[in-house]
């Protein structure tokens, strides 16, 4: 079945006699937006679209009406990466790094290959779920281990209770120099027991799963950024032989959260010490560090800070 859309889009399947299910990410106009207004370095791109490819992978295995937050945080020259999903598909990334020490690394013949140790080194890997003020926030936190950012999620999965899962990333730029990227996630079923279809071949549920990574294996980095390659079309070459489902698609876009509002409720939380270190010619300029936009405030027309005389 073809719904129509191929690009940002989070795409869900099942493989019924495997036991398995998944989604196919496809992001463009969303991660390049991401990428192109901060004019990121290359490392430095490819790790983040890889990190928003993630993140709609996993919370498209989630229920939950909220945000859902990638933080990948380490001692290297790349120190922290940020990738938000919202409810709905709104997405948005962020980087922080030092350019001098990035530049020296990704210059470096000798320093480590693999990108994780290369250019964020050693750290921590962190999803949260929030869902709200009168919720419980949730956090999962790992080390970092793995060389790519797939093999530090694997190192994740395999801590979480949630998870028995897989994941391919992959990331690139089409033949205009847009930013793309994407992902193809499998997930176990759990506790299946004699639930599953028998596959013609009588697999027990370790077989079923190794042939179910076998032949997501086939899929290659340019199969996951076609975006003349639908993703059901992907699908199909894929687990024809064993009969694979493909649900309604999750839309994706751009988004940021950040409002006029929310600036100025930070700026009155602050002491009037720091507002006034923020002055500049009788303003306050604050600008979102994910999208760029920029708020400017009266310093005289802010009220005085709350708690503060």
């Amino acid at each position: 079945m073809v719904f129509g859309r191929t690009d940002d889009v989070i795409q869900p399947f099942r493989v019924d006699p495997l036991a398995v299910l998944g989604r196919v990410v496809r992001l463009g106009d969303t991660v390049d937006r991401v990428l192109g207004q901060h004019a990121y370095p290359e490392p430095v791109s490819r790790l983040l679209g890889e990190t928003m490819a993630l993140a709609a992978g996993v919370a498209g295995a989630l229920k939950f009406d909220g945000v859902l937050s990638i933080q990948v945080k380490g001692d290297g020259p790349l120190r922290l990466l940020v990738a938000d999903y919202a409810t709905g598909g709104r997405m948005r990334g962020y980087a922080a790094y030092d350019a001098q020490r990035l530049a020296a690394r990704d210059g470096d013949a000798a320093a480590p290959g693999e990108p994780v140790p290369r250019f964020i080194g050693a750290g921590v890997l962190a999803f949260t779920v929030d869902q709200g003020p009168d919720t419980e926030t949730y956090q999962g936190l790992v080390e970092l281990a793995g060389g790519t950012m797939a093999g530090c999620a694997h190192h994740y999965f395999r801590r979480s209770e949630q998870f028995d899962a897989v994941v391919k990333l992959a990331v690139g730029r089409d033949d205009t120099g847009r930013w793309r990227a994407g992902a193809l996630m499998l997930q176990r079923e759990p506790d299946i027991g004699g639930a599953a279809p028998a596959t013609p071949d009588g697999l027990d549920e370790d077989e079923r799963w190794r042939r179910a990574l076998a032949f997501a294996a086939s899929a290659t980095s340019a199969d996951l950024l076609d975006r003349e390659l639908p993703a059901d079309h992907l699908l199909w070459r894929l687990y024809h032989e064993d009969g694979v489902r493909v649900f309604q698609p999750k839309p994706l876009a751009f988004g940021c959260r950040c409002s006029r509002e929310r600036a100025e409720a930070v700026l009155l939380a602050l002491p009037p010490d720091d507002l006034e270190s923020m002055t500049i010619e009788g303003a306050i300029h604050v600008t979102c560090q994910f999208c760029n936009r920029t708020e400017s405030f009266d310093r005289a027309a802010l009220p005085p800070a709350h708690g503060h005389a």
